[in-house]
């Protein structure tokens, strides 16, 4: 009896999961994301204070059974910050990702599969965004128009768009020289509908476990420049905040350096560990090559 196309599908991707959830390091990293999600979207329920609420009398205090990350300068609850900074990264993150994923899917599509002038003019514009340093193009755009959280992900998505263009790009040139591709060509499919449905799908894998390395940079750069007040503005919790308070007062008490880098830490692992994992299971070539 003849297996379907849907049977095929549905038990390739069981598979695909059975083999993550049998490597110790993918499950660790899913649930490092899967912890660091959840605080910072349940913050209000998991913590009795405001992130910005103000209480001189235990200024700088240790870690106790009322704060349990301690507090900072202002009397601020150290842990309440941690989580509300979760959810600017995740913020950031979310919105930095998905613009950059969706402008490289579109312009590296057009490049590889368009004219050849078009093609030229796009990688020269790639190289001359990537010519500079994202940090150093940060600091000069954020500079000039002030700090905003909606600059820092425009920066991001501009920096980040020339590298998933360019890795589409060349998935692109490939599959354009593909035999389902000449024979969709050969019955008149247009180029719209020969980008949308038959070279997507063969791009957007292997890109989506890229992104899902590179949230751990997003959420560093923002961090970054969060430190040297370029990012969010005060009084929003950041883990940049968190980490600027607590080197100003790293004479007084460790445990602000120490709150505000640990969650840097988690997530680099947990998205490290997930994307590396997926990475190996859908493309074990590369596992083999390492």
């Amino acid at each position: 009896m003849p297996i379907s196309n849907t049977a095929v599908i549905t038990q390739s991707r069981f598979s695909a999961y059975r083999q993550f959830f049998r490597e110790p390091l993918g499950v660790l990293g899913l649930v490092l994301v899967l912890l660091l999600g959840l605080g910072a979207i349940l913050a209000p329920y998991l913590t009795d204070y405001a992130p910005n609420a103000i209480d001189i009398k235990v200024r700088l205090a240790p870690p106790s059974s009322e704060h349990w990350l301690g507090a900072d300068h202002l009397g601020r609850d150290t842990f309440t910050r941690v989580l509300y900074g979760g959810r600017v990264a995740l913020k950031v993150a979310a919105w930095s990702i998905s613009l950059s994923l969706l402008g490289g899917l579109l312009l590296g599509m057009i490049a590889g599969y368009g004219p050849r002038w078009l093609d030229n003019l796009l990688i020269l514009i790639f190289d001359a965004v990537r010519s500079f340093p994202t940090i150093m193009f940060a600091l000069a755009i954020i500079t000039l128009t002030g700090p905003s959280l909606n600059m820092v992900i425009l920066v991001i998505v501009i920096t980040s768009i020339p590298v998933y263009a360019r890795i589409v790009r060349a998935q692109t040139m490939s599959l354009r020289e593909s035999e389902f591709v000449f024979a969709a060509r050969s019955i008149g499919t247009g180029w719209f509908r020969m980008l949308y449905l038959h070279i997507l799908p063969n791009v957007i894998g292997p890109l989506l476990i890229l992104a899902s390395m590179d949230i751990p940079v997003v959420v560093t750069i923002e961090s970054g420049l969060s430190f040297l007040g370029l990012g969010v503005r005060p009084p929003t919790a950041s883990w940049g905040t968190v980490l600027a308070d607590g080197y100003a007062y790293v004479r007084n008490t460790p445990w602000l350096l120490v709150a505000g880098g640990v969650p840097l830490i988690l997530t680099t692992l947990g998205f490290t560990f997930m994307g590396e994992t997926l990475r190996d299971i859908f493309d074990p070539t590369l596992k083999r090559r390492d």
